[in-house]
């Protein structure tokens, strides 16, 4: 039996920003401990122990097209590289989502135990979330569509909830599925709780991938033969496979709740498997989770970063980039990043997409990216801008280059800070190392590459009359982009 992890990597998480942003998800930041939501993702099922003849296999990633280079780079440093990266063109929700993961799991004739997982949850307490994914995957290996239900902390309304059934037979902690519920009022949850029979619903679902196919094909046939078509259609570049892009787009939008599982309740086959999980799961929907999780001081206070706090309690407090103080504050949420800071109760921080919608509307850069932003070959910070100039801290990984392009309305100044860069300038090509510079003209055919082993850091002057990121015109390039 082949094990497959699939990551389902395609939200946004709007309640988290300004850390979350449109270009740089919550799933790729680091919220809790020292990986990334995505990284601990991949690493959470390395040390569970596998059933007699079970393979392992690498993890299996979803994500948008607008997250790959990032998505496996991360992947990278944690020594998962993915064993496909399936590149969605827009977001479609989890149930195609992962009938293309089914899909692409199955070309080479395989029929692994899939292990769905969303990329962007907390699990505190791996040990007993490996524990009972083993007893999870014995459970799919005989054809079982198997979910974990989160033991409930309090009557939670932000989740949606599961109510059990009777014990499976020769089991003693697994359910058959009664219903899927959805996030009820106060009172409702209240009751929910009191009744013992709901637990959480988690979005961790461990299933054949031909089992998968073969519900989704009965119940949305019409995602099924959008899904097939475009992976048939679709085109494998290195690790990415990358759908057929127009069949994709065509194909309905829907949940794995909604499209499958509670179609297998109402079924009444006994398909549906519902374990409890009490593993210090949370999905990090707003910032209050992260106050809820997190070590606390003698105050009851979360703080990451340089912050001083005076006679404030019960507040998470999260500095990025400069020094926060706070004084006489109590249940208050503050994010500070070099761009944007935000300042919430902590009883309002659902509140934050609001936010967001707002910067939207006022066409904002603020909801889509941060200062810094990553690229394949590294990535850069724009640390000042004006009328007509702008200054960049550039940093590019050993051995990777930008693309071969030009501006038409800005010129540019490199100065090397350290490492060695090699410079193409129209028809020259030349070493530059550290205090030393150069000048690009406007219209200039230039190329910028990292031929060492460490890497090479730059401050980048433009100047010009325009000086947008859309004003480059590629004429080649390593990473697939676009290009003249």
């Amino acid at each position: 039996m082949n094990i497959q992890p699939v990551i389902l990597s395609g939200g946004s998480g709007t309640r988290l920003w300004p850390l979350s942003r449109e270009q740089y998800p919550k799933q790729l930041l680091k919220l809790v401990g020292d990986t990334t939501m995505l990284q601990a993702t991949a690493l959470r099922v390395d040390a569970m122990a596998l059933p007699s003849g079970a393979t392992l296999k690498r993890p299996l990633v979803v994500s948008n097209e607008e997250y790959r280079f990032i998505t496996a780079e991360q992947l990278r440093q944690v020594d998962k590289a993915a064993e496909s990266i399936v590149l969605e063109p827009a977001g479609r929700n989890t149930a195609p989502a992962l009938t293309l993961a089914a899909l692409t799991a199955c070309l080479d004739g395989d029929d692994p135990v899939l292990v769905v997982m969303p990329a962007d949850h907390v699990i505190t307490n791996e040990v007993s979330f490996r524990a009972r994914l083993a007893e999870a995957i014995k459970l799919a290996d005989v054809g079982k569509v198997v979910t974990f239900g989160i033991v409930p902390t309090g009557p939670e309304t932000g989740y949606g909830y599961i109510q059990h059934g009777t014990v499976l037979s020769n089991e003693k902690d697994a359910f058959q599925l009664a219903s899927f519920v959805e996030k009820p009022d106060l009172s409702t949850a209240q009751g929910y709780l009191a009744s013992g029979d709901y637990l959480w619903n988690s979005g961790l679902f461990i299933l054949r991938a031909s089992v998968w196919l073969q519900q989704i094909g009965r119940f949305r046939s019409d995602i099924l033969v959008a899904c097939t078509k475009a992976v048939e259609g679709g085109q494998r570049d290195a690790d990415f496979l990358r759908p057929e892009r127009e069949t994709f787009l065509a194909c309905p939008s829907d949940s794995i709740d909604y499209a499958v599982m509670e179609k297998i309740v109402t079924d009444n086959k006994g398909l549906g498997v519902v374990l409890p999980l009490d593993a210090g799961w949370s999905d990090v929907g707003a910032w209050n989770a992260l106050l809820e999780i997190g070590a606390k001081d003698e105050n009851g206070n979360v703080i990451d970063g340089d912050a001083i706090l005076v006679d404030t309690k019960n507040s998470l407090v999260r500095a990025e980039s400069r020094l926060v103080a706070c004084v006489g504050l109590s249940d208050v949420i503050i994010v500070e990043t070099p761009d944007a800071v935000m300042v919430a109760h902590r009883d309002a921080v659902q509140d934050v997409k609001k936010v967001v919608a707002q910067l939207k509307a006022k066409n904002r850069s603020e909801c889509d990216a941060h200062r810094k932003i990553y690229r394949p070959w590294g990535w850069y910070d724009s640390i000042d801008m004006g009328e007509r100039f702008q200054v960049k801290r550039i940093v590019v990984s050993p051995g990777a280059k930008l693309s071969l392009q030009m501006h038409h309305h800005r010129a540019e100044h490199w100065i090397v800070v350290t490492g060695t860069a090699m410079v193409t300038r129209g028809e020259e090509v030349f070493l530059l190392s550290e205090n030393q510079s150069t000048y690009l003209p406007v219209g200039t055919l230039h190329r910028l590459e990292n031929p060492g082993k460490m890497p090479l850091e730059m401050i980048e002057v433009q100047s010009g009359a325009y000086l947008g990121e859309d004003d480059i015109v590629r004429f080649e390039d390593t990473y697939g982009r676009v290009v003249k």
